[in-house]
């Protein structure tokens, strides 16, 4: 085994960007252990070395192993957040009643913010391990890409420089390269704001609207999502790197977003619940919809496509309207 700055490190959550960081992690690791909530998942990953759910065409390294049991975390010291973002404060609030070392390192990969709350999730994992040392990674990171070892980039966020440097260590690869950077919040916002935009780049391509038209929907995405994001604490440059633009890019066209998959459907007319059953699996701008769009209110942003899509998701308006009225909006200079 490669020196690496964490000898062991476990997994909360075993869908499938959880997985494919563990296909990433295992050869700089002694061990890994993924943890998650399904028995039959557990014991396919401990028998057969496949996660029988997700990426099952994926072999998993040896020294990967799983368990069902969150007690089992806290032995190691380095503790990645898989779970959705609707989780993630009810999973830390459980590891912390199981004493965690105030020494364990906490790295959030969900991209999301709270509903209620509007925090991001490495405030969340601040209030509840005030202790810990905690960072966040994000990038046009498609879990199916990085588990089979295609190339990618990523950016490591976190206020402690040596904590940054030390996760860039480990999460690096001849497939995978890590940068850093001190801004979380324009790192978190980025890669929560960005799938609102993949719901309406997909309903644009479901409806048939054309490349064009697709592209000068997500150059805007990215000026709203700037403006949006500096406005809630992020800095500018950020939206124009790996977690802002560079992610925008790769949820708003990749046939593995789960929720460009969800606005295509809803462009070829289905409902917002015939769309997220197909699916199988979470797609984080549908409940993201609704807490970036009470975000926006809040902080007094313009933010015309986020309200088109939050229009479409839950007032009922249909989509080939909104995306009418998007195009219809009284003229503007650019960069206004």
């Amino acid at each position: 085994m490669p020196e690496t700055p964490f000898p062991t490190a476990a997994i909360l959550g075993t869908g499938s960007f959880g997985t494919a960081i563990a296909v990433l992690l295992a050869p700089r690791l002694g061990e890994l252990l993924l943890i998650g909530r399904d028995p039959s998942v557990a014991e396919s990953i401990n028998s057969r070395h496949r996660n029988s759910r997700y990426l099952s065409e994926i072999t998993l390294p040896g020294n990967v192993r799983a368990s069902t049991r969150l007690a089992d975390a806290v032995a190691h010291p380095l503790l990645v957040f898989g779970v959705p973002t609707a989780a993630t404060r009810q999973t830390a609030t459980d590891l912390a009643a199981l004493g965690l070392p105030a020494t364990t390192v906490l790295v959030s990969c969900a991209k999301g913010i709270e509903r209620d709350t509007g925090e991001r999730m490495s405030e969340i994992l601040h209030e509840v391990f005030p202790a810990n040392p905690v960072a966040v990674i994000s990038g046009p990171n498609h879990a199916e890409e990085i588990a089979a070892n295609l190339a990618t980039c990523a950016v490591i966020g976190s206020s402690d420089d040596a904590l940054s440097r030390r996760l860039q260590d480990l999460f690096t690869a001849p497939h995978f390269r890590s940068y850093t950077s001190d801004d979380l919040a324009g790192i978190e916002l980025g890669g929560a704001i960005k799938n609102v935009y993949a719901i309406a780049a997909g309903i644009a391509a479901g409806l048939g609207l054309g490349d064009n038209a697709i592209a000068a929907l997500v150059t805007r995405a990215l000026a709203e999502m700037t403006r949006l994001g500096t406005a809630l604490g992020g800095r500018g440059e950020t939206f124009a790197g790996l977690s802002g633009v560079g992610d925008l890019i790769a949820t708003c066209f990749s046939v593995h977003s789960r929720n460009h998959r969800v606005g295509l459907a809803l462009g070829h007319g289905k409902t917002l619940e015939e769309a997220t059953a197909s699916l199988g699996m979470v797609a984080e701008g549908v409940p993201n919809t609704l807490s970036i769009h009470d975000a926006a209110r809040k902080a007094g942003v313009r933010t015309p496509i986020i309200d088109a899509v939050h229009s479409i998701l839950y007032q009922g308006k249909p989509a080939a309207r909104a995306m009418q009225d998007l195009l219809s909006r009284d003229p503007r200079p650019e960069n206004s």
